[in-house]
């Protein structure tokens, strides 16, 4: 086995940042995919279960409490776990370089 001494990661170096996007593409890959079955779950759920979604809860259809009232919060709340866990990966980057600086 060739052990070589490893290179302190670069904070500009091309491979830190290719490294931070890729992680955050897949955190954006998740976050689509979450929304795009809830946008598409809808409407399946109309057609294949018509008549639960026709129940009324509340005053409303299921559908339209769905889709009229619990779909906005359902795509805020994804907008903040996005933010969230984007900020996580830039803060634990700079902290794995700032540590490797250190030693």
């Amino acid at each position: 086995m060739d052990s070589q001494p490893t290179e302190k990661p670069d904070m500009h170096s091309e491979a830190f940042l290719h490294s931070l996007m890729e992680r955050q593409l897949k955190l954006s890959i998740a976050c689509a995919g979450t929304f795009l079955v809830a946008l598409l779950g809808l409407p399946l759920l109309n057609y294949f279960f018509p008549e639960l979604m026709a129940t009324r809860v509340g005053g409303f259809t299921l559908t339209w409490l769905l889709l009229g009232v619990l779909f906005f919060p359902f795509v805020w709340v994804i907008a903040w776990v996005f933010i969230r866990r984007s900020i996580a990966l830039e803060e634990a980057e700079v902290a794995e370089v700032s540590r490797d600086e250190a030693k």
